[in-house]
Order: C-alpha cells, then structure tokens, then sequence
C-alpha cells in the first residue's frame, strides 16, 4: 500500500481545470468555423497567392482553425494576444470609413469597387473572428504563453514581409504588397515621416509593447486560466 505525502502539492485542481476545458467547444462551433476556412484559405490561395498567409489575420485563421480541433488553449490564447486588439482598430476604422472618417485607412480595399464584392465579403471575418476567439478562450481558459509564443511569430513575420515581400505599389492589384504595413499605412506608397528601418523598428518594439502585452494582461485577468497537468 502506497500513502500520499502531505506536503505533497495537490495536483487535483490543475488536472481537474485541464479536464474541464477539455472537450468543451460545441460541435456546431467547429463545423461552422471548418466551413468557413474551407472556403476562405483556397479562395485567398487563388486570389492572393501564398503570400497573403503573412497577413496576421490570416495566420490567426489558420492557427485557430488547429486550437479548435486540437482544443489547444495555447493557439487559440496565441490568435486573442495577436489581433483582438488591431481587429478592434480595423472595426473602428471600417465603421469610420463607412461614414466618410477613416482613422487610419486600412479598411480602404473594403469599398474599392475595383476590388471583387466576394473577396471583400470574406473579408468581414475581421469583424467577428475577436468575438469568436473571446468566446474560445472563455472556453478553454487563457495560457500565459501566448504573449511570447505570438510575439516570436509576429517578429519573426515583420523582417520575413520587409526585407522579402513586395513594397508599396500604385497599382498592385490583388497582389499582396506592404504585408502588415511594413512601410506605412498605404499600400500605394510607402510612408516619409520616417526612415523605413525606423518605422519597422517602431512595429518590432511597439507591437508588442502596446497590443499584445496590454492585450495579455486583460485576458489574464479577465479569463479563466488554461489548466495544466501536473508533471
């Protein structure tokens, strides 16, 4: 017979968060999110080519797609520190575009009437993606890990789309130039307050400084923590 130390740490309460998160997004959940990437990545992949996956929010597509499946408290918590807050930004400049005061012009694609009505349709996914990772996080808990794990990628994305993606263009088309701003707010011309080392320098440090560590802290502190076994 075997007895338990009792100085022993409980390992009861982290195994049974783990437990509870596990097996908790709803069926329907799941298969409407799938339905939706499986119509939004190979019409992306066709308009945009490859290239378009260094989008952020892209990159939250496809990562969320994997946390629900794999009910990964870590990928999901990841999307929410990446772009809850620059998809409230989008929304706000979008409703302020709508009206005629845009903020900062980078929902200006959404009402080019050059620009399919279908691939700016598929685009409102920007508009509900945060509520659906809200939602998922609540679910699943929040894992503190996520502010490192997305920052790493997202500096990692920055350098990938300034030193090898296509810059500013006049008349780029669906091509995807100036991926996540890289040189400045319009895809037509680069900005020139600023050398262009200095403005991706600013989205290296700023990012993270100003969107996703705030972000974390208020996921942190708003949701239940991701449970995790004890070792």
């Amino acid at each position: 017979m075997t007895t338990l130390d009792a100085d022993a740490p409980p390992i009861l309460p982290n195994l049974t968060r783990r437990a509870v998160a596990r097996g908790c997004i709803p069926a329907p959940v799941r298969i409407a999110y799938t339905l939706f990437a499986a119509v939004i990545l190979p019409v992306y992949l066709h308009a945009y080519g490859p290239t378009n996956l260094l989008y952020f929010c892209d990159q939250a597509i496809l990562l969320t797609l994997v946390g629900i499946w794999l009910e990964s408290p870590l990928l999901i918590s990841m999307c929410a520190v990446g772009i809850l807050a620059p998809q409230a930004l989008w929304i706000v400049d979008f409703l302020g575009t709508a009206i005629g005061l845009p903020l900062t012009g980078m929902t200006a694609y959404m009402f080019d009437p050059e620009k399919p009505l279908f691939l700016r349709a598929l685009s409102g996914f920007h508009g509900w993606l945060p509520l659906l990772l809200v939602y998922l996080v609540h679910r699943l808990g929040y894992d503190g890990r996520a502010l490192g794990a997305w920052t790493a990628l997202a500096v990692a994305t920055l350098l990938v789309c300034f030193f090898l993606m296509p810059p500013p263009n006049p008349d780029p088309g669906l091509t995807p130039v100036n991926i996540n701003y890289v040189w400045g707010m319009s895809d037509r011309a680069a900005q020139t307050l600023m050398p262009a080392w200095a403005w991706v320098t600013g989205l290296i440090v700023g990012l993270p400084v100003l969107l996703f560590a705030p972000t974390h802290l208020v996921l942190r502190r708003a949701m239940p923590a991701a449970g995790r076994p004890t070792p």
